[in-house]
């Protein structure tokens, strides 16, 4: 069965229980500022699960486009990917787990046929220090399920991974884990803020027997151990409580359910392997990767090379389909990287010339029918991968030639930069690399990690502040807010903007963002997130805040805080990049804030130094975005 199949059966299936099919949403979040990509099928499903009403109604299924930075060091072994697709089903108040356990149960096992044997489940064992009892709703259902297969389902309860990795499987089918099957945005309910909802999950996992456990992940095998035996296939959450004070939880008014299963893994599972790279969404793309290089995915020396090109590839593919396209800021950044990496391992198979472009077509002719409107964008596609492509291969040799002389004197003991005995690249030598070849830290990284060299990545984030630091004096005053000049009336304006922004939060919600802005001695401009047009009440409504702000004068200050305790209290660019240090600044007293914000500046002293605020234009910008132009008069 291919995964297009499965992506196929599994909609069909949950449209026959009644659930409306949506496409998948961009890998660019709309209306999400809290992060760079949308990194899991439940992600465009949070302002339904937190009580909005989605259009299609209770029921909803999807495929959904994912994709996560946080895997791209993990990319070469035999399960990680960047991209990937979620099946997802959820039900926003309507079933709960009585239903949802029994149909994805039956999906496995009736509709892809896969031996229940090799199944194998979790659930929450339960916190005493929160309050919260084990899910043993969850254990019967499970029983039955198995029972009805013809298979007694032990239930062994470990509490942590560390438990399991001592105690083993013990001939169990059910497995109790405590914080490993809890499901909030914040983590474990302790990690959980007032008002956060949250509940137990129970995740699937599918046993390749194949595989002998490896001691260096735990002295025994669990379903939770790392050594590939048991791979995770689909996670139910039973989003039911809500953290109401510390250490105390009620229930929701209403029961959601939230599924996630990866087709990639699901894809795994049908087709009998254990390597992700082996099921039929890669077979055409490494086939042709062969041909072209000359060697064999299966030989040792070349594996990782062919990982990490397949699944960079089709990343990028899907990332440049969906708008972002390769620089040095934000989204584009990542692409760059993901590129980049895969130029260095298609150099490693002996690829010298570009042939990226033409392997593009292996990946988007397999998407074609899921994914038309990425297919749609094929010239605009290649075209962004062949440039990149040969920019980054005009340096590539230059700079591996420059970083294998350093890594030889490093080796011999000295040190090119000031001749101190050492085994590590100085911080000095890898900006050098980055500046001057454009080999970005994580490649620099890998190759001295095959040659047994650390680098000093303190030092090179030094070198770094120092080279922003350099680019903005010589930027001559040009602010990251937008601010043009530093005239009188354009700090007015820029301190306005942080008015705007909290007035804004405050009138349409908390997922209203900065975009970007732009500031003259005569206007501002505010990029902003928000679907849909304001109200002239809304506007009129922000208008009297800002104003009502200017009348009581409040103190405007700022304080350099650490990073980590700043990001508690203030708002922030998620796709900014900020040093361990930064300056924030608030607009009011203490604990009455009206604006707190990462921002470098400068600002009024007061409140009062503004004058009145007044709206001239509210109109869209993108998808998702509006803007707004105000003046000061």
């Amino acid at each position: 069965m291919t995964s297009d199949e499965i992506r196929k059966k599994y909609l069909e299936f949950f449209k026959e229980q009644g659930h409306a099919i949506v496409p998948s949403a961009s890998l660019v979040p709309e209306n999400d500022p809290t992060t760079l990509f949308t990194g899991s099928g439940m992600q465009p499903m949070v302002p339904y699960l937190l009580g909005q009403t989605h259009p299609q109604g209770v029921r909803i299924a999807d495929s959904q486009k994912s994709f996560r930075t946080s895997d791209i060091e993990e990319v070469g072994d035999n399960r990680h990917t960047t991209f990937f697709e979620m099946l997802g089903n959820w039900s926003f108040g309507d079933y709960f787990k009585e239903q949802q356990l029994p149909w994805i149960f039956k999906f496995l096992t009736e509709e892809l046929q896969l031996d229940p044997k090799k199944i194998y489940v979790t659930v929450f064992s339960g916190d005493k220090e929160n309050g919260l009892s084990s899910d043993i709703e969850a254990v019967k259902i499970w029983k039955e399920l198995f029972k009805e297969k013809g298979i007694d389902a032990r239930n062994v309860d470990f509490g942590t991974e560390e438990q399991g990795a001592s105690l083993g499987m013990q001939g169990g089918r059910i497995f109790g884990y405590s914080a490993k099957n809890w499901w909030s945005r914040a983590g474990a309910p302790e990690k959980m803020p007032i008002g956060e909802p949250g509940g137990p999950d129970s995740e699937i996992f599918y046993e390749f027997n194949f595989v002998q456990h490896d001691p260096k992940f735990g002295e025994k095998c669990h379903p939770n151990c790392d050594c590939g035996r048991y791979i995770e296939i689909g996670n139910s959450v039973f989003m039911q409580f809500v953290k109401v004070a510390d250490k105390k939880f009620e229930l929701l008014p209403n029961k959601n359910i939230d599924f996630g299963g990866g087709l990639e893994r699901i894809s795994m599972a049908v087709q009998n392997t254990n390597d992700i790279f082996k099921i039929d969404i890669f077979k055409t793309f490494i086939e042709s990767l062969e041909k072209i290089s000359g060697t064999n995915y299966t030989d040792p020396k070349y594996t990782v090379a062919y990982r990490v090109i397949a699944d960079h590839l089709r990343a990028s593919v899907f990332l440049i389909g969906d708008g972002v396209n390769p620089s040095n800021t934000d989204q584009g950044y990542f692409v760059r990287r993901l590129l980049r990496r895969a130029v260095r391992y298609a150099d490693i198979l002996g690829i010298k010339e570009g042939n990226f472009a033409d392997l593009v077509d292996y990946i988007l002719e397999y998407y074609k029918n899921a994914y038309p409107e990425t297919y749609a964008k094929k010239e605009v596609i290649k075209s962004e991968i062949q440039k990149e492509e040969e920019k980054f291969r005009k340096t590539l040799r230059d700079g591996i030639k420059q970083l294998e002389y350093i890594a030889s004197r490093i080796e011999d003991g000295g040190n090119i930069i000031d001749d101190i005995k050492r085994k590590k690249l100085s911080g000095l030598e890898a900006f050098n690399l980055y500046q001057s070849y454009g080999f970005p830290i994580e490649i620099t990284i890998e190759i001295c990690k095959e040659k047994n060299i650390d680098v000093d990545l303190e030092a090179f984030q030094q070198e770094m502040k120092k080279h922003q630091d350099l680019s903005r004096i010589g930027a001559e005053k040009k602010f990251k807010g937008g601010l043009g000049d530093t005239s009188d009336k354009s700090v007015q304006y820029h301190t306005a903007t942080h008015l705007l922004n909290a007035a804004l939060r405050q009138v349409l919600g908390d997922h209203v963002m900065q975009k970007g802005s732009n500031i003259t001695p005569e206007r501002l401009r505010f990029d902003f997130s928000h679907g849909e047009k304001m109200t002239d009440e809304q506007k009129k409504k922000v208008e009297d805040l800002i104003n009502g702000w200017i009348e009581e004068k409040l103190p405007v200050e700022f304080k350099e805080l650490p990073k980590s305790e700043a990001e508690k209290i203030a708002l922030h660019s998620f796709a900014e990049k900020y040093g361990d240090v930064v300056k924030v600044y608030s607009v009011g007293t203490e604990n009455k804030y009206v604006s707190q914000e990462f921002c470098g500046g400068p600002h009024v002293k007061n409140t009062g130094d503004l004058q009145h605020f007044k709206i001239q234009k509210e109109e869209a910008v993108s998808a998702g975005v509006r803007r707004i132009k105000a003046i000061l008069g």
